[in-house]
């Protein structure tokens, strides 16, 4: 039995508890400080929940020190020092941040990773399986010129000026919508403004905005860096969202130092969240082959849907069943076995043929940008 503790039993952790305790193959230890989510876990036959605050090194100690790995489904701001425990402690460690200084810290950690240790970040769908992904098809070029990646978790009924309804972290959600976005651009690595770079796709007939948000890259900027002209990041919305962040985060200043936590009340006080909504990935990249220059596009489109009667997002579902395919992956031994990991050392079809990982098997879809 594969033994894993999962620190944080919000949305996404508690998913992830669900999806291994189903498989059967795993014996799960879930920490949280609230209850209100771990009476619900308590039933399942594989799940054993601990009410305690990770804050106390103690207490997280001895939740972790028994199992074999630890997933981070909190916040970015307390990864780090989960890393750390998880360093003095032996296991490895797993998380979904998209903050780009939080992945530099845990890489720094990885430095001292014993045999059969390693930290892997970024195991969610972007970044995660977008960069999976992306890196799966540069590698069908002799040459590549330019990799795109554009991903966006859309309520499927917008009825809001806003056009948009709180689907996942509101704290990782104002991270990518204020902080600097990695990039390679005129082949050198470079910062841009988020939210700026708007530009407009096609997909299935529908018309879509996207633009600069930070994180979505991973490591992806440090693994090309020298070996193509272009690489960037966007996130995807309906048309006209843009314009009123534009207005909440640059005219209002509600994205400088203090005041996020402003914004952070604004929208979880006026936006509710909803789990009908839809993700979209697209993933295209340009290059050469035989001499000639080529595109390759991976679009895919994934729905809520109802899992053993419970109602599961979109979000939710492929940013759990991501984390979940790599822990398979992990202890499949077909990752690297010591320090740290990118999502770039994931093959693509382990993933899509995991048990996990197929929650991504989607029909084609037609694109254009």
């Amino acid at each position: 039995m594969r033994t894993v503790a999962i620190i944080g039993a919000g949305k996404i952790g508690s998913a992830i508890a669900k999806l291994l305790n189903e498989s059967g193959d795993y014996q799960v230890t879930i920490v949280d400080k609230d209850d209100t989510y771990l009476k619900l876990l308590e039933p399942l036959p594989r799940v054993n929940c601990i009410k305690a605050d990770i804050q106390d090194p103690h207490k997280l100690n001895k939740a972790i020190q028994k199992t074999q790995a630890v997933v981070s489904a909190c916040s970015y701001d307390v990864n780090g020092y989960i890393a750390e425990q998880a360093l003095h402690s032996g296991v490895s460690y797993f998380d979904l941040t998209e903050d780009v200084a939080t992945t530099h810290t845990i890489k720094h950690l990885a430095e001292s990773a014993k045999p059969g240790q390693i930290f892997m970040p970024q195991c969610g769908l972007a970044p995660g399986f977008i960069g999976i992904m992306a890196y799966a098809l540069s590698h069908k070029f002799e040459k590549i010129d330019t990799i795109k990646m554009r991903v966006g978790a859309l309520p499927k009924f917008p009825s809001n000026r806003m056009l948009y309804n709180l689907t996942w972290s509101t704290d990782g959600l104002i991270n990518e919508y204020c902080n600097l976005c990695e990039a390679i651009s005129g082949g050198k690595r470079c910062e841009l403004v988020a939210l700026e770079g708007l530009e407009h796709i096609s997909l299935d007939g529908s018309v879509y905005e996207a633009f600069n948000t930070s994180g979505g890259l991973g490591t992806l900027c440090e693994t090309f860096d020298g070996k193509l002209r272009e690489l960037n990041y966007k996130t995807i919305r309906y048309k006209g969202h843009q314009y009123l962040m534009q207005f909440l985060i640059r005219e209002l200043q509600l994205g400088e130092g203090a005041r996020r936590a402003m914004l952070k009340h604004i929208l979880e006080t006026s936006i509710p969240m909803t789990r009908q909504d839809v993700v979209l990935t697209f993933v295209a990249v340009k290059g050469w082959k035989n001499g000639v220059l080529e595109q390759i596009t991976d679009v895919r489109k994934i729905y809520h849907k109802d899992i053993r009667g419970e109602a599961w997002s979109s979000i939710q579902l492929t940013t759990a069943s991501s984390m979940c395919a790599i822990l398979d992956l992990h202890f499949e031994e077909k990752l690297p076995k010591q320090g740290f990991v990118r999502q770039e050392d994931v093959e693509v079809q382990h993933f899509l043929e995991n048990r996990f990982g197929q929650a991504y098997e989607v029909q084609q879809i037609t694109s254009d940008v």
